[in-house]
């Protein structure tokens, strides 16, 4: 039987810029079809680094060319810009690839919003680097105008940072659950979602912030009743001791060797680390559900179980 399955993107399946994105998506496109293709529900999450920086950018630009009549965009709306265009070029690539299989089904994007917590300690040490380089004087000017912290970056100038507080909700939980059962293919919560907080009657602001996606893939499948989560990423498996002569690759991680290896500092932080995080969340919230950590040219091979690292109870 075919399994329902959250998949979360890594940048490397979406290029650095515009061109590089139109190509990349095509492979990306191939390797979720097979899926699809193999009979399973698959709903598609993605990173945005590239893109909302780049969104990030030309608005601080047209900001500074005339502060008077142009003020700055928020990261939220940035956040939503990117899970358009991304969604449009996935969508469109995943479409012809569908039909040139003779497979018809319906793709659609959702523009997401998560819920974060107003008083998530992330709020107080904002650490994620967002936006165009700026000299002092004009980071002191974007500091006293708009309130923004701002840091310096390894020597090439300074930039905002924001917080990265944990995902607490999907606002359109539903409609991805509508679309998913109606049979669809559901590309949802872009670059962790657009960040809102929850506020007096039913409003929703959004947050200066940056979500993880993989976090945010997490909740998604767990919120879905996913039967798997694929985190794609660089590497085939997960290693510990990685890049040096004793490295070992893992075909398998429970819960409790994941932890011991966290402990260890075995994972990057802002790279490995939470994608094995998110993966054991994802193992635990309910018996039988299975984490995988591989290539995206390998998630075939790695739901078959032939490679890939996956994570279970």
């Amino acid at each position: 039987m075919g399994k329902r399955i959250v998949i979360a993107l890594g940048g490397n399946a979406l290029g650095s810029n515009l061109p590089e994105q139109m190509i990349a998506v095509k492979e990306t496109a191939r390797a979720i079809a097979d899926l699809v293709e193999d009979g399973h529900e698959v709903v598609i999450a993605h990173g945005n680094g590239p893109q909302v920086g780049m969104i990030q950018a030309a608005m601080a630009e047209l900001t500074r060319s005339d502060p008077e009549k142009y003020v700055p965009c928020p990261l939220s709306v940035c956040v939503a810009m990117s899970q358009g265009y991304i969604g449009y070029d996935l969508q469109n690539a995943l479409k012809e690839e569908l039909l040139d299989r003779g497979i018809d089904v319906g793709v659609a994007t959702v523009l997401t919003q998560v819920i974060v917590d107003a008083d998530d300690p992330a709020f107080l040490h904002p650490t994620k680097p967002i936006g165009a380089f700026m000299t002092k004087e004009e980071a002191d000017q974007m500091a006293k105008k708009w309130g923004y912290q701002m840091v310096e970056d390894s020597g090439r100038g300074y930039r905002r940072v924001v917080a990265s507080p944990k995902p607490q909700a999907v606002v359109e939980l539903s409609t991805i659950r509508a679309l998913t059962d109606a049979g669809l293919i559901v590309v949802a919560c872009g670059g962790g979602g657009i960040p809102v907080i929850a506020q007096e009657h039913h409003h929703l602001k959004g947050a200066a912030a940056v979500i993880d996606k993989d976090f945010a893939s997490e909740l998604l499948a767990e919120q879905l009743g996913a039967d798997m989560l694929i985190i794609l990423t660089a590497v085939e498996k997960v290693a510990v001791n990685f890049n040096k002569p004793d490295q070992k690759w893992l075909d398998e991680l429970t819960p409790a060797q994941a932890r011991q290896y966290i402990d260890e500092n075995q994972f990057a932080p802002g790279s490995m680390l939470p994608k094995v995080q998110a993966a054991v969340k994802f193992a635990e919230s309910k018996p039988g559900r299975i984490a995988l950590i591989t290539l995206l040219e390998k998630a075939r091979e790695g739901i078959a179980g032939k490679t890939g690292t996956a994570v279970h109870q």
